[in-house]
């Protein structure tokens, strides 16, 4: 039996837990708040320090927001920021992190194999049944995205980053911030909005909608959003550490 150990890192909290090759929590969830300023340095002690209070693992998956490929940081949002989402950005922390590579730091630091991916795609591995087109977004700090064709992992694409409605961003009209502005009636006719404008763009089989926030669209909206559609809890972001394994091949 492999324990795995995985980290879903956020822009307002650590969360991690241990689970073994048949999904099951073998320790935790527990979650610590993310610490700002979020320098690699710090991003890795917290992390070690996180495991410390978890059992052993034979090894470990890390979920980071942005864009993460082959294990290497090309963008992250938060953690390039002086005091957390939506504060300035720090010009030596974006030099820090843009092109770090999170993978062979960790490997190191821990002395165990990990594997580092998008948030977004961790929680994908925990819910795609591998038949046809899926596709996760994640609500939180901001929106999260993954694809999955037939169960293979699609290359990331960064839809929180395009423009969406009067020069807005999806991180900007749907991230916390704005939940909270406009209210929750509010936001979840604009995460409508959202799934209604790209259901014809991806052509999904199945939309999984995830992370933090999710919980929190409202009944009416829910009604609405289609069949095609299905909630999902956000202990998806530290279930999928073994599975993120097995669709990657390793």
């Amino acid at each position: 039996m492999v324990n795995t150990l995985t980290i879903d890192c956020g822009g307002g909290g650590l969360k991690a837990a241990v689970v073994d090759d048949s999904d099951a929590l073998v320790g935790g969830p527990l979650r610590i708040p993310t610490p700002y300023p979020f320098p690699p340095e710090r991003f890795i002690r917290s992390l070690l320090r996180i495991a410390a209070q978890l059992p052993e693992a034979d090894r470990a998956t890390v979920g980071l927001p942005g864009m993460i490929r082959h294990g290497v940081v090309v963008a992250t949002p938060h953690y390039v920021t002086k005091a957390g989402p939506h504060t300035e950005i720090d010009p030596k922390l974006y030099a820090a992190w843009t092109g770090y590579d999170a993978r062979a730091a960790l490997n190191l630091a821990f002395g165990r194999p990990v594997l580092v991916l998008n948030d977004a795609e961790v929680h994908g591995a925990s819910l795609v049944v591998g038949t046809g087109l899926e596709v996760v977004l994640t609500l939180g700090t901001g929106l999260g995205n993954a694809i999955f064709d037939d169960g293979v992992l699609a290359p990331h694409l960064e839809l929180s980053h395009a423009p969406i409605r009067r020069k807005r961003t999806y991180d900007t009209y749907i991230g916390e911030i704005q939940r909270r502005e406009v209210g929750n009636a509010r936001w979840s006719r604009r995460v409508r909005r959202v799934v209604d404008g790209l259901r014809p763009v991806i052509r999904w089989n199945r939309l999984y909608i995830g992370g933090g926030n999710s919980a929190l669209i409202d009944a009416p909206t829910l009604e609405r959003l289609g069949t095609d559609v299905t909630i999902v809890p956000n202990t998806a972001g530290v279930l999928g550490g073994s599975r993120a394994w097995k669709l990657m091949g390793a």
